[in-house]
């Protein structure tokens, strides 16, 4: 062993107990001087001496050979020499130069260390110590000029630098320090360092400087965590509410968390959101990014303790963004406490890591690609030659995941509706959009191969006159000139738009119209050619399962493949009597197909399609209409603009109420517990 570094690190301290294992940035300072040591190239190993268990217990954990120090020389006048001596004489091996690494210094750096080693390793220096270069003005107690002449009053930097011992390190040849028995002998150098580094903890007040600077001072790091929990306001926002002329709040948050968190829940790390604030806001977000949140929460650092346990996770690897005080308990409670950079400086001081990004503008993305780099690169393994067998994951559809955790995207169905009329078409837009849903759907025809000819001249009564069924279905299909108007309309509500084609010339059709998403009903499962020109399209399918056996989906499934697959359960019968509704189908397609699955319905009123949500169901599609009594065959089985209205209601309330399975005694719970548990033993 050509160098060695000797820790000295007892147990006792006249100023702060237990110095040597107080946090600085989440890191025992007894852990940090071993990882500096660690780190630097030129030194072969590591010693920590201390008289106190604890601090042996975790220099080991962080990679240090223990060295026993005797109650003769852990007192608080034994020289750090004498501890440097004693694990010397305790080695087998005497090293050609030793270093002496105080904790006390917080923010030693491995390349400081390398300077220093290799210039008593080339013979440049016996010894060398950190110091920090200084033109400060300096004055005896007495009021007497130390290196200047209050008379003649120089400009600062015409003072020569004199040089102040900053306590991190001592580069020592071996031998000089058996021979005199103390760190300076022979040629003695000074290891320059910056003055961020300088700071020598003696006093409580240094403990809480070095606190406060070593989230700006400390190198980023990846970040080993399990589990990333934040608050919500000023953490996925920039702390400010937005108020429109009807009372509605509205908050900033950046686009970049949403793939930042969907990259943590793909590897494997659970997120959670909590607030101390009940507020649609924050479950709408948390909703969006497909995470859990906690609302209402009138003692934080209580709810993560049970959190934690439910989960089965070590606080240890466990990470809590905060930026207020209310924030510092949960903090308190984990290994990894971080802070937003506009947090309050007692957020700020408790933290081991400040990140660089505000809240709002990307400090939830910033945690995430640290939490996402300290997980093993994942190598994917060959696909199985299973098709049917791939993992659920959501898909995309524009800007918005269709799957689970995600929030139901709700379909209204216009479908035939409109009646040929393009005005009936916007105003059930109109429906959609004030409902709350995200998209509306259409069917699109060529009437002239969808209509069997045993049925083209077939005589209709309809609202514009006797016609041929042909021409009816003819007169009530949309060409370019009214879907270029729905698509703009569609647009300007903030609405997706698409439409089931029943036909190939209706997919290059609707592929001209340049739609997010292809459905296929349920008349077309078994028509293969259909199939293969919507899976050339490579766009999401969304695939409705009505009238059709495993069998015939099995097929369907092989030409479509489930890479951008949506299954959509649904059973083909207007209007749908509950005892065919058969929703455990959900689990079961879900099971079979292992890609996301939405229900389709055909009943009259919400009960069958809410209990299909509360069973999984990702997205819910129902027909629509202006009145029930108007002409057409769909009428009769669509919802009314109110019954939309408390459908979409409805399913964003009871995805709230789903919750996360984590039995916990909520806010509104503690009064009545108070008042009305009764124990007895």
């Amino acid at each position: 062993m050509r160098v060695l570094a000797v820790i000295p690190a007892r147990g006792g301290s006249a100023g702060i107990p237990l110095k040597n294992l107080a946090p600085v940035g989440g890191i025992p300072l007894v852990t940090r001087a071993v990882r500096a040591c660690l780190r630097a190239d030129l030194i072969d190993g590591v010693v920590v001496s201390t008289d106190h268990e604890g601090i042996a217990q975790v220099a080991r954990e962080a990679g240090a050979q223990v060295v026993e120090r005797p109650a003769e020389i852990s007192g608080g006048s034994a020289s750090s020499e004498a501890a440097v001596l004693h694990a010397l004489d305790a080695l087998t091996e005497e090293p050609e130069v030793v270093v002496l690494v105080q904790c006390t210094s917080a923010f030693i750096d491995a390349a400081d260390l390398d300077a220093a080693v290799a210039r008593v390793l080339d013979g440049e220096a016996d010894a060398v110590f950190s110091g920090l270069p200084t033109h400060d003005f300096l004055w005896t107690t007495a009021g007497v000029g130390i290196n200047h002449d209050p008379a003649v009053r120089p400009m600062r930097q015409e003072l020569e630098a004199q040089v102040r011992e900053t306590g991190a390190f001592y580069v020592m040849r071996t031998a000089g320090l058996l021979e005199h028995g103390h760190r300076f002998f022979g040629e003695v150098a000074v290891q320059p360092v910056p003055s961020r580094h300088a700071i020598q903890i003696d006093e409580p007040e240094d403990l809480e400087i070095v606190r406060a600077l070593a989230p700006f001072v400390d190198e980023p790091e990846p970040i080993d965590v399990d589990a990333v929990i934040t608050d919500f306001d000023g953490v996925h926002t920039d702390d400010k509410a937005y108020v429109d002329s009807d009372g509605r709040e509205m908050v900033l948050v950046s686009r970049s968390d949403g793939m930042g968190v969907s990259l943590l829940r793909k590897a494997g790390v659970k997120v959670l959101v909590m607030s101390t604030e009940q507020n649609p806001v924050v479950a709408a977000r948390a909703r969006k990014l497909g995470v859990p949140v906690l609302q209402g929460l009138a003692e934080k650092r209580t709810v993560l303790r049970d959190w934690l346990t439910i989960e089965g996770l070590d606080p240890a690897r466990v990470a809590y963004v905060g930026n207020d005080v209310n924030d510092l308990g949960p903090m308190a409670e984990v290994g990894w406490p971080i802070a937003v950079p506009d947090a309050h400086p007692r957020v700020r001081a408790a933290a081991r890591v400040v990140l660089t990004r505000p809240g709002g503008a990307g400090a939830v993305r910033e945690l995430c690609d640290r939490v996402a780099a300290a997980r093993p690169v994942q190598v994917a393994e060959p696909e199985p030659q299973a098709p049917l067998r791939l993992a659920k994951k959501p898909v995309a559809i524009g800007d918005v995941l269709v799957g689970d955790g995600e929030p139901v995207y709700v379909i209204g169905e216009i479908g035939i509706n409109h009646n040929g009329d393009v005005e009936i078409a916007k105003r059930l837009i109109d429906v959609a959009a004030e409902a709350g849903c995200q998209a509306v759907k259409f069917q699109k025809r060529t009437p002239e191969i969808c209509v069997p000819v045993e049925q083209r001249d077939q005589i209709r009564q309809t609202p514009w006159g006797e016609m041929t069924y042909l021409d009816y279905k003819i007169r009530t299909e949309f060409g370019h000139d009214e879907y270029h108007e729905i698509a703009k309309y569609c647009d300007e509500r903030g609405l997706h738009w698409f439409a089931s084609p029943w036909d190939v010339p209706s997919v290059e059709f609707l592929e001209e119209m340049n739609v997010l998403v292809h459905k296929v009903a349920s008349a077309s499962v078994a028509d293969h050619e259909l199939l293969r020109a919507l899976a050339a399209t490579n766009k999401p399918l969304i695939l409705s399962t009505g009238m059709s056996t495993l069998s015939e989906i099995d097929q369907a499934v092989e030409i479509l493949g489930t890479s951008k697959l949506i299954m959509m359960h649904a059973t083909s019968t207007y209007p749908l009597p509950p005892e065919e509704a058969n929703l455990r189908t959900i689990t079961t397609l879900k099971e079979r197909y292992g890609v996301p699955v939405g229900y389709s319905g055909h009943e009259r009123g919400l009960q069958i399609s809410l209990a299909a949500v509360t069973l999984g169901a990702v997205t819910v599609e129902r027909h629509i209409t202006l009145d029930r009594t108007m002409w057409g065959s769909d009428h009769a089985a669509s919802l009314e603009p109110s019954g939309l209205e408390h459908l979409v209601r409805d399913i964003r309330i009871i995805e709230q109420a789903m919750g996360d399975g984590v039995k916990r005694v909520f806010p509104g719970e503690q009064a009545p517990k108070a008042r009305l548990r009764r124990v007895t033993v």
